[in-house]
């Protein structure tokens, strides 16, 4: 299950297009065992009203149905990720017990009846959601709720910079940093698992240059060591 999960985030960070990025959130929803999802980009403008960009799996009728701008104001899910990036797991008691029992109501004739969500809020009034959601209970171990979670989390982490990548248009997409040749190339090789010793025999450098490229490039990318900028990295295209 790991391993297969392990290809999921490698393939969600190489989408390409909008589509290819939809087709490998529902390949991640279906092997954590639910059967819709909702990727959503928020962009907050200062003058006028957030930008939302969605893309789902959604059965037919269903937008229809709940489009309706008021129903995020009533929806306690989506009030909850406004304000945390602490995922929610909710149910029908989450939406009783914030006032909106029709609401559930309304989305579990769809298949909407439990499910996790989890938002990310980045800089510049940038946001990333990303729900899943089915229409069985959810295990009643909570070790395995537990491992649900965290492979949601993981798998949007992974997920954030595609998402802004394909479905955000050019002229509102953050500029990359720039880092030399030999920075992506310690950060290469350091991807691939080798160390700064190495890294420096490889490239002909002393361990200590080579410890310098992978902290100037963790600098760059704003990351505290050698795993967040190799992840970071990946994610914005950087290095394959």
């Amino acid at each position: 299950m790991q391993s297969m999960l392990q290809g999921r985030f490698q393939a969600v960070l190489e989408a390409k297009s909008r589509d290819e990025f939809g087709a490998e959130v529902e390949r991640f929803t279906r092997s954590l065992d639910f059967q819709t999802f909702s990727a959503m980009t928020v962009v907050d403008h200062a003058l006028g009203k957030p930008e939302f960009i969605v893309i789902d799996n959604c059965p037919t009728g269903f937008s229809e149905a709940m489009h309706n701008p008021q129903l995020g104001v009533l929806d306690p899910v989506m009030q909850h990720c406004k304000r945390h990036s602490v995922p929610i797991v909710w149910d029908q008691q989450t939406y009783v017990g914030g006032g909106s029992g029709d609401l559930w109501d309304a989305q579990a004739s769809f298949g909407y009846r439990t499910g996790i969500c989890l938002a990310l809020h980045l800089p510049e009034g940038r946001h990333f959601l990303l729900g899943v959601d089915r229409d069985q209970a959810l295990p009643s171990d909570p070790a395995e709720v537990t491992r649900m979670v965290a492979d949601l989390q993981l798998f949007a982490v992974h997920a954030l910079d595609t998402a802004l990548r394909v479905l955000l248009p050019a002229e509102q997409q953050l500029e990359r940093p720039h880092l030399t040749p030999r920075e992506l190339e310690v950060l290469r090789w350091t991807m691939d698992g080798k160390t700064a010793w190495e890294v420096g025999t490889i490239l002909g450098i002393s361990e200590r240059t080579a410890v310098l490229h992978l902290t100037n490039a963790g600098q760059k990318l704003g990351c505290n060591n050698k795993h967040q900028t190799v992840l970071k990295a990946l994610r914005l295209g950087l290095i394959r």
